[in-house]
């Protein structure tokens, strides 16, 4: 789990397999990113953001726009409640809630509105916003039906409208990116499997070196057996470091051939080396 939870994260950061929206809603926020300079003069953490409704695709705008840092977002709304509870969820986001009746006043303040309501017909028109909006605006309608009249809005001087249609032809060039991308993906995975194989098969080699840690742990006991006379008028602080000193060779003399065995990536090698060191240090017997 963890090998596959590493790898996954190795894909995201080194590749770019994970950038580009392919839902509606991620799909709207990158047109804005992609169009806010040429469309409006202005980068994405410039804009005040307009967004009608508070449903779920509400939500998912705004779980977009706070990563971009846009100054502001206005939620209009028929009631406070779903307003209110985006801007308890996403404290750091300057959402500010407003009413439906604040909604031709906000689409002209807004440099961007997306509209997703559950009207069936369009509630941004021409016939509502001409001689409203004095500036230049964009408008994106993520609803189906939809809620913007963008061909007729789009005749006027100091609006551009996208509709869904736009939105679809975003996240299809992303799926393609994506498609494009899958090799390194798939590469940084064989990568990952292959470090998880030699782990995997490098287990086989733990009996052994805990045999080697036990043998050598076992001739170490019996010499200081054998010199306990001679060792008989020591101290116990100099026992002690008598015995710190003794592991202390033991460890260092086993710690080659241990390391050497945990780094050969070929099966039949490993498997040559540990029959190799079964034999030299006695080990076939569990000793």
């Amino acid at each position: 789990l963890n090998t596959a939870v590493s790898a996954g994260k190795r894909v995201r950061s080194e590749t770019s397999i994970a950038r580009g929206g392919v839902s509606i809603s991620s799909a709207a926020v990158e047109l804005v990113q992609q169009k806010s300079v040429n469309d409006l003069g202005l980068d994405v953490d410039q804009l005040d953001i307009c967004i009608l409704g508070a449903g779920k695709m509400a939500r998912l705008l705004v779980q977009h726009l706070s990563p971009r840092n846009v100054k502001s977002i206005h939620i209009c709304n028929r009631s406070p409640e779903r307003p209110n509870e985006l801007i308890a969820q996403f404290p750091d986001a300057n959402i500010v809630a407003h009413g439906m009746d604040e909604m031709f006043e906000q689409t002209a303040k807004c440099h961007v509105t997306f509209a997703c309501t559950s009207a069936r017909e369009p509630i941004l028109t021409k016939a509502n916003l001409e001689g409203v909006v004095e500036k230049k605006v964009m408008l994106v309608d993520i609803s189906v039906p939809r809620n913007i009249e963008d061909k007729e809005l789009n005749t006027l001087d100091q609006v551009v409208a996208y509709n869904v249609d736009d939105l679809k032809a975003v996240v299809a060039a992303n799926q393609a990116k994506r498609k494009n991308l899958i090799v390194e993906a798939e590469e940084v995975l064989a990568e990952e499997l292959g470090m998880f194989n030699n782990w995997h098969q490098s287990l086989g080699t733990v009996p052994t070196i805990s045999k080697l840690q036990r043998r050598a742990e076992v001739i170490r006991e019996a010499e200081i057996r054998k010199a306990n006379s001679k060792l008989s008028g020591l101290t116990p602080a100099e026992k002690e470091a008598v015995e710190r000193l003794t592991k202390s060779v033991v460890a260092k003399l086993i710690h080659g051939p241990m390391a050497h065995l945990r780094t050969i990536d070929n099966v039949e090698d490993r498997t040559m080396t540990v029959k190799s060191l079964e034999r030299m240090f006695n080990l076939k017997d569990g000793n």
